[in-house]
């Protein structure tokens, strides 16, 4: 048997890992520091998030589609679904806390100009605001920031550590530019404290089950 949600819309729609009701789908795949390159041509057209429940069937749309503002990837921590909004006119980024049938509400706001939108997200748990490019910073809900390796990304933060996953390339050969019968691809997994220094280092790859566990692999 095939069912529909009440509003079909074609778009792909996704899990949100740690729960099993909802699912989300973005109108676009525009990130959040595509708003400062939509700025340099015109302005962002506007985007929307829609949440769809498996249990009802119901679609919410927690905002209308309003110019020059868009939307980053939910997560599910603490009983609520979290989302960032960009808004480009109003020079703020809002985390939201929201559940179907009821208002978003604010959790905190900042300031364009207080943050690096390139990789900026949410990540659990409980519910971090971060970016990273060559540095890892961390806005809410502690001050965090920490120089990254090209190989590192940040994958979460709990009880006071921040865990990090890099890639790892041994048994190339750069004469030529192949891999040698040495050759291994693989992944480490690092602990580090909030000052950056490392606390822990494990060969291991960090994946995340439906259920919101972490593991290693």
């Amino acid at each position: 048997m095939i069912k529909k949600f009440e509003k079909v819309t074609g778009r792909y729609i996704e899990k949100i890992i740690g729960q099993e009701k909802l699912a989300y789908a973005m109108s676009d795949t525009s990130d959040m520091y595509d708003l400062v390159e939509w700025s340099q041509h015109g302005g962002y057209p506007g985007s929307v998030i829609m949440f769809f429940d498996f249990e009802t069937g119901k679609v919410y749309q927690p905002f209308e589609k309003k110019r020059n503002v868009l939307y980053g990837i939910p997560i599910y921590a603490e009983g609520y679904y979290y989302f960032l909004q960009g808004d480009y006119d109003a020079k703020k980024v809002t985390l939201y806390r929201y559940l179907p049938e009821t208002e978003p509400e604010i959790v905190t706001e900042m300031h364009l100009e207080e943050v690096n939108l390139y990789n900026l997200r949410v990540v659990p748990s409980p519910v971090h605001v971060i970016s990273q490019d060559d540095t890892f910073v961390c806005y809410y809900p502690d001050k965090i920031s920490f120089a990254l390796k090209p190989e590192e990304t940040v994958e979460f933060i709990e009880d006071g550590k921040v865990y990090l996953e890099a890639w790892v390339e041994e048994g190339w050969d750069e004469v030529r530019q192949c891999a040698s019968e040495n050759y291994r691809y693989y992944h480490k997994v690092i602990v580090k404290d909030y000052l950056g220094n490392t606390l822990s280092e494990e060969t291991g790859s960090l994946f995340q089950s439906q259920d919101g566990t972490w593991w290693i692999s």
